[in-house]
């Protein structure tokens, strides 16, 4: 199972992910469109991790690889790869399927508990989590106005959209579970100017003390990927 993902910054790489695919002696590859935007055929990879980044879906203009990769991650889900998009990530993904992408009413930064769906908790790549787990968030935009065919699968108060499945293959998520320490160091160093005080947005100090809720997570998303890589290998989705 070859394993591709789109990293838009420096310093947001797929973290646990990149951990679990070791582990398990799957191959990785990565676009980092931020050097080189050249693309993968759709015949090298089986599944693809589209990364978190500072900007925003439709600044196609300050960021022209952006047009690409959307038509990229529509022709991978139109060739049925499994397809994982993480905070910018379940974004363009929310995009390419129909979806809407606005700012949110509320910039939400830090660890913040998420209410999961019955309706995801009674999916078996779900069932180990709890159903208000604190998770790692940092956004300012949300996806919204789903298609029909998209199942909502976490909100909470400062956020209604939080997690969606569309169809058995594909998954957005606007919170992190695959941050490692390294890498919730460096956004805060690198985008410490989003972080002004507000009722969803924590200061560095509390951000870097999550530690228990960090590995928290890491555990959940290797989980989550050990049950999907098992769906997929016995053809189950």
């Amino acid at each position: 199972m070859r394993i591709h993902y789109l990293q838009h910054v420096p310093f947001e790489n797929p973290g646990t992910i990149l951990v679990w695919a070791k582990n398990n002696s799957y191959p990785v590859t990565c676009t980092r469109l931020y050097e080189n935007p050249v693309l993968p055929d759709a015949a090298e990879f089986d599944w693809l991790v589209v990364m978190g980044g500072p900007m925003n879906i439709y600044e196609d203009e300050k960021y022209p690889w952006l047009a690409v990769e959307k038509e990229f991650i529509r022709a991978a889900i139109d060739s049925n790869k499994v397809v994982i998009g993480l905070c910018l990530g379940g974004q363009l993904i929310a995009d390419v399927i129909g979806g809407r992408v606005v700012p949110n009413k509320w910039k939400e930064i830090g660890w913040f508990p998420v209410t999961f769906t019955e309706a995801a908790l009674s999916l078996s790549l779900f069932s180990h989590l709890p159903k208000n787990p604190v998770v790692f968030e940092w956004h300012g935009d949300t996806f919204t106005n789903l298609p029909e065919e998209a199942v909502l699968l976490a909100s909470n108060e400062a956020c209604k959209n939080q997690a969606f499945a569309y169809g058995k293959r594909v998954f957005g998520f606007q919170f992190h579970l695959e941050n490692t320490q390294e890498i919730i160091t460096a956004l805060i160093e690198n985008c410490r100017d989003e972080m002004l005080p507000s009722q969803y947005v924590q200061g560095a100090e509390e951000i870097l003390a999550g530690t228990v809720y960090r590995e928290q997570d890491n555990n959940w998303m290797t989980l989550f990927l050990s049950k999907l890589a098992a769906c997929y290998d016995e053809g189950l989705i």
